[in-house]
């Protein structure tokens, strides 16, 4: 069985409630990895979520570690949550640039997945931040310098646009999402799926490793229950997985 690493997909709120004259307070943890992981396990990846507030300080640091696994997947976690480790940001300790040590496995064989987000490729006020990194050399997509979000409350359609291998058997006609990051193709990308002028799906392989880009979400709210619980929904992570990895 193909190991996993599924790091981002989970937030804390604290809400301030005003009644009148008095007001309290509500905290919350959420997570958003549960479709996907479903997804994953079903067609028999074992699948290992680790949480942004985890990731900071368990994310591996090596080569040696990030080999034990087929496949690292980016899902709504920021670069700064992998490049200031408590170490460096409250005692000045040098530690390893963790967006390199996933450059190079990828050159080495490895796989890389990034699901889009308010905290991947660009993000909400630019916050995402993988432009600048190590990480962008070994993604198929440009990722832009501004906020990249393009929010469709309306809804808006993926389209497939090349016949690809990771697609079979999927419905030619997908449910609308809410929304997705604006990225720029490289020019060695294959581009699979566009959403509006955009690549939604897009693959290329760097050294010895391939990459892959989702660039909406794989949960709630720009990938609403209607796209999660579509037929296809198991079959695109799949597919794309498979290609990754074989």
């Amino acid at each position: 069985m193909k190991k996993v690493l599924l790091a981002g997909e989970s937030w804390m709120s604290y809400t301030t409630h005003v009644k009148g004259f008095d007001s309290f307070y509500t905290s919350v943890y959420e997570t958003g990895e549960k479709w996907l992981k479903k997804a994953l396990e079903e067609n028999g990846y074992d699948v290992e979520f680790l949480p942004n507030h985890l990731a900071a300080e368990k994310f591996p640091y090596t080569m040696e570690e990030l080999k034990t696994y087929s496949c690292v997947i980016l899902s709504d976690i920021g670069a700064n949550t992998l490049m200031l480790p408590s170490q460096t940001f409250t005692k000045s300790i040098k530690m390893p640039d963790r967006t390199k040590v996933i450059r190079d496995y990828v050159m080495d064989g490895g796989a890389l997945l990034m699901i889009g987000g308010y905290l991947t490729f660009s993000g909400v006020d630019a916050k995402g931040k993988w432009h600048d990194t190590a990480v962008q050399e070994v993604l198929p997509v440009e990722v832009l310098t501004v906020d990249d979000r393009m929010e469709h409350c309306d809804g808006i359609s993926p389209v497939v646009v090349k016949d690809h291998v990771s697609l079979k058997g999927i419905p030619e006609k997908w449910p609308d999402v809410l929304g997705y990051n604006k990225t720029i193709p490289k020019p060695e990308a294959e581009v699979a799926v566009m959403i509006g002028d955009d690549p939604l799906v897009a693959f290329s392989e760097y050294g010895k490793g391939k990459s892959a880009v989702f660039t909406s979400d794989c949960a709630p709210h720009w990938a609403p229950p209607e796209f999660c619980e579509w037929e296809g929904y198991a079959k695109i992570w799949k597919g794309i997985m498979d290609w990754l990895t074989r």
